[in-house]
């Protein structure tokens, strides 16, 4: 993954497009971490399928370039995802980063970036796959709880693993409870893996995640409060 960037502002920073469908509060958290330069980053197109994606507005205020690409349905997802081509064109970006992205990409999208897509799913993949993972944890009387950070395969959340959060299931813990916690976390290892990957510390190689010159076998975990 080359970081050369020709945009001017500052060379050598990690071009992004985020993916987003609802508050962005991950790519908020993306996006200060550019501005404050604590990863050498820069967002350069925030994108959502749903015109009135709250997160649309906090991009805009936080002076992001924004675009959208309205989703019409599954029958029209070939048509759907050239203009997610087209968009991304225009902004050149090294790295898809997909923050509360709800629409499953294709695999032919997929393969063609293999690599080049980010995504974090809020349980301990591969636990709890798909939707309402905070209320399957609590149901099921798990004791711990997290998000994981991955690369982007066809496989619905199942790509190689990179880094995880865990954190403690409490006695008393509600949905909303767990769900906060679990978020705080996100906005937290979202960007240190962006940051890994801009300092060339991450990078796909042979067809997998290598940290730090070696393979990356198992998800780096780091426990929070």
């Amino acid at each position: 993954m080359t970081r050369a960037d020709t945009s001017g502002v500052r060379p050598g920073l990690l071009r992004l497009a985020i993916l987003i469908s609802g508050r962005g509060s991950n790519m908020v958290a993306i996006a200060r971490a550019c501005a404050e330069g604590r990863i050498d980053a820069r967002v350069a197109l925030v994108l959502s399928e749903r015109p009135d994606a709250a997160g649309l507005d906090a991009a805009r205020t936080l002076g992001l370039e924004t675009r959208t690409v309205p989703w019409s349905g599954a029958g029209q997802r070939a048509q759907f995802e050239r203009g997610l081509e087209e968009a991304l064109a225009a902004a050149h970006p090294q790295l898809i980063v997909l923050a509360g992205f709800m629409r499953i990409l294709s695999q032919q999208f997929v393969e063609m970036r293999r690599g080049r897509i980010l995504n974090i799913h809020p349980s301990l993949l591969p636990n709890y796959r798909g939707l309402h993972t905070h209320r399957r944890v609590l149901a099921a009387g798990d004791r711990v709880h997290g998000a994981s950070v991955h690369f982007v395969t066809a496989e619905l959340d199942g790509g190689p693993l990179i880094l995880q959060s865990r954190v403690a299931v409490r006695p008393d813990d509600t949905e909303d409870a767990l769900s906060a916690r679990v978020q705080a976390t996100e906005h937290i290892i979202y960007p240190r893996v962006i940051g890994w990957l801009a300092e060339g510390r991450l990078a796909w190689r042979d067809d997998g995640p290598w940290l730090e010159g070696k393979p990356l076998a198992a998800p780096v975990v780091e426990d929070f409060p």
